[in-house]
């Protein structure tokens, strides 16, 4: 989620559903949407070696490691834990319940 001023924050509710009411029932719009999927680029995560950090950190409310500014204004923040130097060894220590050396 983008760090943006509230004001700019807006509900669309159910938009999947309303997508795919525009879809079944106007031919413009599908015709707009099949465009649109041409156009979209896939991207392999899973050649990415960082993804899977880069997705948990990103993950949290807020954000694990980019700063959030806007969000800071309008609610107390938690306070950010230190990152180990090898987070994957960090993740895998803990689940083996070894302890800190």
């Amino acid at each position: 989620m983008p760090d943006v001023p509230v004001e700019r924050v807006r509900s669309v509710g159910n938009a999947a559903g309303a997508g795919a009411v525009r879809a079944l029932v106007s031919a413009a719009q599908r015709a707009e949407i099949e465009a649109a999927v041409r156009r979209v680029e896939k991207i392999e995560t899973a050649i990415e070696p960082r993804f899977q950090e880069l997705f948990v950190e990103a993950m949290g409310f807020p954000h694990s490691s980019t700063p959030t500014p806007h969000l800071a204004t309008e609610t107390a923040l938690p306070t950010p834990r230190p990152r180990t130097s090898d987070p994957a060894r960090e993740r895998r220590r803990r689940r083996s319940g070894a302890t800190s050396r």
